[in-house]
Parts: C-alpha cells; sequence; structure tokens
C-alpha cells in the first residue's frame, strides 16, 4: 500500500460569515457549506487524523463565488502543505488579470464550475471565443484547469484542448460517468474515448466510489479498467470534504480500499503521485 496521500478537492469555508461574506455563483448557497463549514484549523486537523500529507484546496465556489480571499489566506498559512484551486470568471475582459493576482497569492490551478449541486450543468460556455486569454494563460503557466461538466460537455473541452494542447485539464468527479450497467461499462463510452488525449486527468471522488459500488458495477472491475485506459498517473484522489458527508478520515479509508487490489506503483500514483505531477508545489 503506498504511504503517502495528497487530496486535490478538499474545501475551507470560514465561520466568520461578516469577513468573509457569501457569494455563491447562480445566487444559491450550496447547502453543504451552510451546514458543514470546515475552517483552515479544522481541515489541518482533519488531514493529520487522515493521513493526508497535502492538499490543493479547491475554492468553494457555491458559497464564495469567484472570491478566493479566504482560500488564499488559508493557504498562506500553510505553504508548505497546501496548494490552492481558484474560480474565475474565464470570459470577463480582466481574467487574465484576475488568475495573475491569485496565481500570486499562492493559486496553481484554476477551478471552472459548470453547475452541480446548486445549478443543472452547462458548459457551453467553456470554448466561447472571450475565455481564450484566460486558457492561454493557463497553458502558459502550467495552471492545471478542473472542469465539473458532464460527458455533453466534452466537445467542447476537446475543442480546447486542440487550441490550447499544453493545458493540462482535470475532469472533476470523473465527469459523472454512467456505469451501473458493469463491465464492459459501454455507458461509459464517453468518458474512455478521452483516453488518448494524454492531457485529460481524471478526479476519482466519493461520488466515483459510490457509484462503484452500485448495481453491477465494482470497485475493482471499474478502476481496472479506468487505470487499464488511461494509466494511474493521470488519475488523482479528490476527497470532496466537506461537501460529501463523513469524516477525512472515512472519505480516505474508502479510496485506499477500492482500489487496493492495484499494484503499490498504481495506488501511488492516484493517492500521490498524479497530484504532485498537476501540482508541482505538492511535490516532495
Amino acid at each position: 500500500m503506498a504511504t503517502r496521500t495528497v487530496d486535490v478537492h478538499p474545501h475551507v469555508i470560514s465561520r466568520d460569515d461578516g469577513r468573509y461574506p457569501r457569494a455563491p455563483l447562480f445566487g444559491v448557497q450550496s447547502d453543504w457549506s451552510r451546514e458543514r463549514p470546515v475552517p483552515i484549523e479544522d481541515m489541518i486537523a482533519a488531514m493529520d487524523e487522515a493521513g493526508i500529507d497535502k492538499s490543493a484546496i479547491v475554492q468553494a465556489s457555491t458559497c464564495y463565488g469567484h472570491d478566493n480571499s479566504y482560500l488564499a489566506e488559508s493557504i498562506a498559512k500553510h505553504k508548505n502543505r497546501l496548494t490552492g484551486v481558484c474560480s474565475v470568471d474565464i470570459r470577463a475582459p480582466d481574467a487574465v488579470e484576475k488568475l495573475k493576482f491569485w496565481r500570486e497569492r499562492g493559486m496553481t490551478g484554476l477551478r471552472l464550475f459548470t453547475g452541480g449541486s446548486t445549478q443543472a450543468i452547462d458548459a457551453s460556455w467553456i470554448d466561447d471565443p472571450s475565455t481564450f486569454p484566460a486558457w492561454d494563460h493557463a497553458a502558459q503557466t502550467g495552471m492545471s484547469v478542473c472542469l465539473q461538466m458532464s460527458a455533453a460537455g466534452f466537445p467542447k473541452a476537446l475543442g480546447i484542448l486542440k487550441q490550447f494542447p499544453k493545458v493540462k485539464l482535470l475532469l472533476d468527479h470523473l465527469a459523472r460517468p454512467e456505469i451501473t450497467d458493469g463491465p464492459p461499462y459501454a455507458a461509459a463510452k464517453p468518458l474512455f474515448s478521452l483516453a488518448p488525449y494524454g492531457n485529460v486527468y481524471l478526479k476519482a471522488t466519493p461520488l466515483s466510489f459510490r457509484a462503484a459500488n452500485e448495481a453491477k458495477a465494482t470497485p475493482e472491475s471499474f478502476f481496472k479498467a479506468l487505470v487499464g485506459e488511461f494509466g494511474a498517473s493521470r488519475i488523482a484522489w479528490g476527497s470532496n470534504f466537506p461537501a460529501t458527508e463523513g469524516s477525512l478520515v472515512d472519505l480516505a479509508n474508502d479510496l485506499r480500499k477500492c482500489i487496493a487490489f492495484l499494484s503499490p506503483e498504481d495506488q501511488h500514483w492516484i493517492m500521490a503521485g498524479t497530484a504532485q505531477k498537476l501540482y508541482p508545489k505538492l511535490a516532495d
């Protein structure tokens, strides 16, 4: 079993609404951010308890929108263990300036939230020409770009990759594939079709592990197929804590249990190596 663990999808929420006002995307705050806020001090304690060495903390855009202030202040307190994945409106005229601003404050990744917990997913805008300067900036500076999307948005994403081939694209929650049909996972064909694109990376989260335990799917058959197509070096683990209910200890243990059948090398890539490739700041 791999000994290092790096989390690429936790969130931090301050309990101080006055200093860090809520300004969620789409105007609706997510229930989890209201009901289960985890400030940075509690996150570090939870990481220690769960045996998580480092984390790339993702902006809670359904709580703070594009104001990454609390995230920036949080990672500044723990530069040796954390980096940040910021949220920016890449269609705005000042998108590149905003990216530069947040990069100077410790952000090494960008997350584009096309919908999910508070809004239906709509990725139709990700290849709008107004976004091209931001995509180019991410490509030139090595910022990994997380996309919260479904298979319906894949043609748009592939268009971006063809235009900006240096972009490292990380799909949140494996882009939510349908896998309950079980082997050979025909319903997940759109996801597997992305395997030839070497700069597409996958983020396996509790949503992925839960789906792999439903109906005809099993963790061993699904993750064996996933690793077989993409390689473990293109798959990273994200806890989605605290958006996903449960302790960080339990979420980390679920990961370890689901991939225990893989080789030690493949486990290492999923648990730490891929994360450190996507976010070099987290390298040992």
